[in-house]
């Protein structure tokens, strides 16, 4: 699935793939919704995406449309929660979130930064049929050690909800 018309970098570089770890799959395993890519990795994950859908075109017309647009037309309300992790849990400090490395010429400090593992976001969206391709429209909201983040626009074109 792609994101279109995004004012964020879409892949977060602040922590770092270990190159230390076999992973099955090299690549984005799923999304969470109000962060960018790469919030948290590893090469175990879990995740929950949690999605209320309201045809209100519909609704209000009490019965099908013949436009195929306006009758799938539907606000949404979604909510998600997950995390991802190397080693036996996500609280076991193996993890590249666990630690964070400044660097300033000669000068290398790695603090503990002592993040939640778990992350969450939500937000709200627009979702409808057009020309054979499900669009998308969405506004979230992450949350990451109990802050709630600036807003993300995600616009995206798939071949199914």
């Amino acid at each position: 699935m792609g994101y279109l018309f995004n004012k964020y970098e879409m892949f977060n570089t602040s922590v770092p793939v270990s190159p230390t770890q076999n992973y099955g799959f090299q690549a984005i395993a799923t999304n969470m919704r109000g962060f960018t890519q790469n919030v948290r990795n590893g090469n175990n994950f879990a995740l929950i995406n949690s999605e209320i859908r309201w045809p209100f075109i519909r609704y209000f017309a009490g019965h099908p449309l013949k436009s195929n647009f306006l009758n799938s037309l539907q606000i949404v309300g979604f909510g998600d929660i997950g995390t991802a992790w190397t080693g036996l849990n996500p609280w076991s400090g193996e993890n590249a979130y666990d630690t964070e490395i400044f660097r300033n010429g000669p000068v290398t400090v790695t603090l503990d930064s002592n993040r939640n593992p778990i992350v969450a976001g939500f937000g709200a969206g627009l979702r409808a049929q057009l020309m054979g391709y499900f669009v998308r429209a969405d506004w979230a909201w992450g949350i990451e050690d109990h802050y709630i983040l600036p807003r993300i626009f995600y616009l995206s074109f798939s071949l199914d909800f």
